[in-house]
């Protein structure tokens, strides 16, 4: 985190580039393309793999002492939270248990919304803004809430070649 404040954190916005290269330096795995806002907090770049073209937005907050996949051409929006840790609340001592996130490819996690600890979302799929996702993402399902629930299948249209 001290990196992060000391290389990264007051770079202008266009300095996606020069903050990959901070993450590669302390240990995530970052793909091509990749972009990383510089408000973004993570805590263990180790733990962090990201997937080709993905975007991470201003504000995000990436709590990864678990650790956190997201995938090709997703995008994580302004102020989501995504926590890949947790506490047994059975254990008198409280100890903490790593639970980690995959955020497949083509994923959309909207403004302010949060994803638990050992979540799964499938490839293509969304929660939208502000919703609270404790369980796993059907691929192009469409969840709100809190906690979410599928609200629709998204219906990707065909783009014309023309």
């Amino acid at each position: 985190m001290l990196g992060w404040l000391v290389f990264a954190r007051f770079t202008p916005p266009p300095l996606h580039a020069w903050r990959r290269l901070v993450l590669l330096a302390f240990g995530a795995k970052v793909a091509r393309g990749a972009r990383v806002h510089a408000s973004v907090l993570i805590w263990h770049p180790a733990n962090l793999d990201l997937g080709e073209l993905a975007l991470i937005g201003p504000g995000v907050r990436l709590y990864n002492q678990g650790r956190i996949t997201i995938g090709a051409r997703t995008v994580v929006s302004q102020r989501a939270h995504i926590c890949a840790s947790t506490h047994d609340v059975n254990d008198p001592h409280f100890q903490l248990q790593l639970r980690p996130i995959m955020i497949g490819d083509h994923c959309w996690v909207a403004a302010e919304a949060f994803v638990g600890p050992g979540v799964t979302m499938h490839d293509r799929s969304v929660l939208a803004a502000r919703g609270a996702l404790f369980g796993d993402a059907d691929a192009d399902g469409i969840y709100s809430g809190n906690p979410a629930t599928l609200l629709k299948r998204r219906a990707l249209r065909v783009l014309d070649p023309d």
